[in-house]
Order: C-alpha cells, then sequence, then structure tokens
C-alpha cells in the first residue's frame, strides 16, 4: 500500500509541476508543444539544447514554425529612465523645446550619454533600436553649440558641428529631427546628401550653418574642395557607425576624419578648442578596427550602452516560419492582405534587389499597393518612396537593407522578412523598425526560412534565446565576411541546396 502512495504521489507532483508549467505563458512557442522554452528553464550539459528548428536542414521540416514572446516586462529599457532632463544637465531652452514636444523625461540611453557628451568625452553610444540614440547626441551638441555660438566668429559653410551618415535617407531623417528643434533655437541646420555633388562644386552653396548633417561621400568631396570648412568643427557624430567603420567605408572616413583635430578629452569652454567625437549604433563590433587609431585614440572613447544591447526585443513577438521557396509568394500575400485589410503598416524586407523588385511587382499585381526602394535604384527613383510610405501614402513597402538602419519607422506595425538575413546585425537591425519608442502596442516580425545559411543563423538565434545570451556574430564588418566566405566556399566546394 505505502508503494502505491508513493507511485501515487510521484506521478501526482510530476502532473501538478507540468500543469503548472503550462499556465506561464512561454518564451519561445513551438508548432510541437514539448519543445516550449519557458523562462528559468535550463539544459543538461550532457543532453544539450532540443531546438526546434534542430531537422530544419530537412525537407519535411516544411511547415514547421516557432515564436519568440520574449519577456514583455522588460521594456522597461525603452520607457522612461527616472532621471529629468535636468537632472542629466540640460540647459532650460532645451528642457523647454522637450517639453513642447512632448517629452518630459529622457530615455535610459539619453540619460547615460547626454552628460557623458556635455562633459567633452569621446562616447561610443550603443542602445537597441528604437530607444532614442538621435536625441541623445543631438541635445547635448545643440546646448554646446548655443554656448560656443557668441564666441565663434560666422562663418558661411563653417559649422561648429558634423553628422555623418551612410546613407541619404538616413541623412535626411537625421537633418529633419535636428531642425525641428534648431528652429526653436534660432540655430542653423543644413543637410547635405549626394546625387548632386557636382552642382554644388560648380555653384558652390553659401549659407551660414550651425549644424551639418551629411553623408559621407558628399562630406568628403566638398571638404576636399575646400567649399564646406572643418576648422570651427568642434563635433563629429558617426552615427550608424558600424556600417561606417565596414571594409567599404573606413578607407575614406579615416581620410576625412583625419583632418579633424580630436581630442583625447575635449576641454569646454568658450571658445572651444579640439574636436570630440561619437559613434553611434545599435550593433558594434567588440574591438573597433585599426584604422580608428588614426583619427582617435582607443583609450580616450567612453562606451555607453543598455542591458539590452544585442538581444531580440523583448516586447515583439517574432515568427520564424520553415518554407520552401515555392511557398513563400503565397504565404507573404496571405499576410501583407490581412494587414492591409487591419490597416497595419507593413516593411518586407529582401537580401537581393531582383528579389525586393519582384515582391513589389507581385504585390501590386495582387492589387496590394507597395512601393519598393533598393541601393542600386536610381537617386530620382528612390527619391520620395520611402517618404510616402512614412507619410501614409502607402501602407506596404519592399526593400533591400538601405531601409534598415536609422531610419525612423514608428508608424511600422509589421516586419516580414521574405529573405531571412544572413548576418545578426541586420537582423537586430530590420526588426527596429517596428516596437520603436513611440510606435502603436502588438508589433509583429515574421521570418520566412527557406535555405541552409537561413536555417543555420536561425538556429543560432534561438539556442542564444533559449540560453539568455547575446545574440551570436554580431559583427558589422559585412563586407569582410562576405569576402572570408567566398574563400572558404572555394576551398571547400559548392554547398548544397536543401530547401
Amino acid at each position: 500500500m505505502s508503494r502505491l502512495r508513493r507511485l501515487f504521489s510521484v506521478s501526482y507532483c510530476r502532473y501538478y509541476s507540468t500543469q503548472q508549467t503550462k499556465k506561464k505563458l512561454p518564451i519561445i512557442s513551438c508548432k510541437r508543444p514539448d519543445f516550449n522554452h519557458y523562462e528559468g528553464q535550463t539544459y543538461s550539459k550532457f543532453k544539450g539544447i532540443q531546438l526546434s528548428s534542430k531537422g530544419w536542414l530537412h525537407a519535411k521540416s516544411k511547415g514547421d514554425y516557432f515564436i519568440i514572446h520574449g519577456d514583455a516586462n522588460k521594456k522597461e529599457e525603452k520607457s522612461v529612465f527616472r532621471q529629468s532632463f535636468e537632472d542629466v544637465g540640460l540647459c532650460t531652452e532645451l528642457v523647454e523645446v522637450m517639453s513642447n514636444a512632448g517629452f518630459s523625461l529622457p530615455t535610459e540611453i539619453q540619460a547615460k550619454a547626454i552628460p557623458a557628451i556635455l562633459k567633452g568625452y569621446n562616447t561610443v553610444v550603443t542602445a537597441e533600436t528604437g530607444c532614442g540614440k538621435t536625441l541623445g547626441y543631438l541635445l547635448p551638441i545643440f546646448q554646446h553649440i548655443l554656448n560656443w555660438k557668441p564666441n565663434v566668429p560666422e562663418e558661411f559653410n563653417s559649422p561648429l558641428a558634423v553628422v555623418i551618415t551612410p546613407s541619404r535617407e538616413l541623412a535626411s531623417q537625421i537633418g529633419e529631427v535636428a531642425q525641428n528643434i534648431a528652429q526653436n533655437l534660432n540655430l542653423n541646420v543644413t543637410t547635405l546628401v549626394g546625387g548632386k555633388t557636382k552642382q554644388k562644386m560648380l555653384n558652390p552653396p553659401i549659407e551660414y550653418c550651425d549644424l551639418l548633417v551629411t553623408t559621407l561621400g558628399a562630406y568628403s568631396k566638398l571638404v576636399t574642395t575646400g567649399i564646406f570648412k572643418i576648422h570651427n568643427v568642434h563635433h563629429v557624430v558617426l552615427d550608424e557607425a558600424d556600417s561606417l567603420l565596414d571594409d567599404s567605408f573606413i578607407e575614406k572616413l579615416s581620410y576625412v576624419m583625419k583632418k579633424f583635430s580630436i581630442q583625447y578629452k575635449v576641454e569646454i569652454q568658450t571658445p572651444p578648442v579640439g574636436c570630440q567625437v561619437t559613434f553611434v549604433s545599435a550593433t558594434m563590433p567588440q574591438e573597433l578596427p585599426e584604422a580608428v587609431q588614426s583619427f582617435v585614440t582607443p583609450e580616450s572613447l567612453k562606451t555607453i550602452s543598455t542591458s539590452r544591447i544585442h538581444k531580440i526585443l523583448p516586447h515583439v513577438p517574432q515568427k520564424f516560419m520553415r518554407l520552401g521557396k515555392a511557398q513563400k509568394p503565397l504565404e507573404l500575400l496571405k499576410l501583407v492582405q490581412a494587414d492591409v485589410n487591419m490597416k497595419r503598416p507593413v516593411i518586407v524586407f529582401s537580401n537581393k534587389t531582383a528579389t525586393c523588385d519582384f515582391v513589389s511587382m507581385f504585390l501590386n499585381e495582387n492589387k496590394v499597393e507597395c512601393v519598393n526602394i533598393n541601393g542600386q535604384m536610381a537617386v530620382t527613383l528612390k527619391e520620395g518612396k520611402f517618404e510616402m510610405f512614412k507619410s501614409g501614402k502607402v501602407d506596404v513597402l519592399s526593400s533591400t537593407d538601405i531601409a534598415s538602419r536609422g531610419l525612423d519607422t514608428t508608424r511600422v506595425q509589421h516586419i516580414i522578412n521574405y529573405d531571412f538575413p544572413l548576418y545578426t546585425a541586420d537582423y537586430i537591425h530590420r526588426c527596429g523598425r517596428t516596437g520603436r519608442l513611440g510606435s502603436v502596442q502588438n508589433c509583429t516580425v515574421t521570418n520566412f526560412i527557406a535555405w541552409p545559411r537561413e536555417i543555420q543563423q536561425v538556429q543560432r538565434i534561438e539556442a542564444s534565446v533559449r540560453k539568455d545570451n547575446d545574440l551570436p556574430r554580431v559583427n558589422a564588418n559585412i563586407k569582410r565576411l562576405i569576402e572570408d566566405r567566398i574563400l572558404k566556399s572555394v576551398d571547400a566546394g559548392a554547398v548544397r541546396s536543401v530547401a
């Protein structure tokens, strides 16, 4: 009898434990519930982690899926911080500007970055997408300019601070944000992008400029020709710095940055002396390229970040769907039609320009209005298309990674990765186009997984979430990664497709 009682007790405890676990919302929910993952769940080091995506290299796995829910309670990283703008050192004029714009308290990254920049430190500002990094550096720069301007002789085309970006779209957006602040402070903001650089060289602009927001290519040409002067520049910001530090840009960037008198730490005084630099991005390599040492002392850099850096967005559910390549168009149409019916703005990301164009044509042929942008598109064609989406004239945008970095997309409620990104940094930036500070609730991400390399990337992401680790291989030097992979492919031979 005692043996029966003991067996019943053990069985009941197991049943009760299972029921309690089921009551919890899983962090990862799977089509096969046995693979669900819950907060605090651990794995035996001998058995290893049981991945939902483990068998996805097999063709029979098509139709499987899992959803990463994260922990919505961790959204506190994106909420306002406890300190006020006055507490972090902003002057009365800027506090009033922020108050009129509806911001009473800074976010965490703003509360950390503003004091460091105000004190003249060279900084590396790294935080999750959509948490207010742009204002985190613009506000202290405007405060410096307000102090410096009365003590610096006014010259045309001679800004006091420069923000350099890798793309026209990002430069235009930052310029718009800066202009909205500056117009209340009697300061001048100029936005300079490529596309008409030759015209500016033949017919140089003559304007008074306190803050210049520009792309690297355009600025490099106009500084080299002497049209824009640098002797009054006392702060340089590299926004989306990981892209600018990539091998694709670093040579040109280093050439420009060497022209500035960047100090170990700028002594804040009027008139100012020397120049400080700020690197800004949601993804930064653990070690900066050696070329950075040519224009700034690495030891002088003060790193400012949040605890959610290089993590899955905790408040945006992300669905991973194992599909065959022939299944993707129909699944896309079904999802996008549902979004359009519910008036949910959606961005569809592809890895290649040809796929981006196909997605746009396919959706339009099926009576879903869609615009597309990509890096190979002529400037005249690309101009205004993102603005159509941003302003609400169109609710569906097909894009390559040109729209994944830095752009303000607070109206976006759904991200669809038609092609899954092959680099973790790209995945972080794409997902960051939704669930941003100021976005509506119930934003989502849907990922289509079809090819072996995509599956391997998903397996690494799933494993990192189950272990509560940082996302793997957040290395933004994409050009070097591609070159390394090409060399390995030549050595190893062709990779077979199983999709």
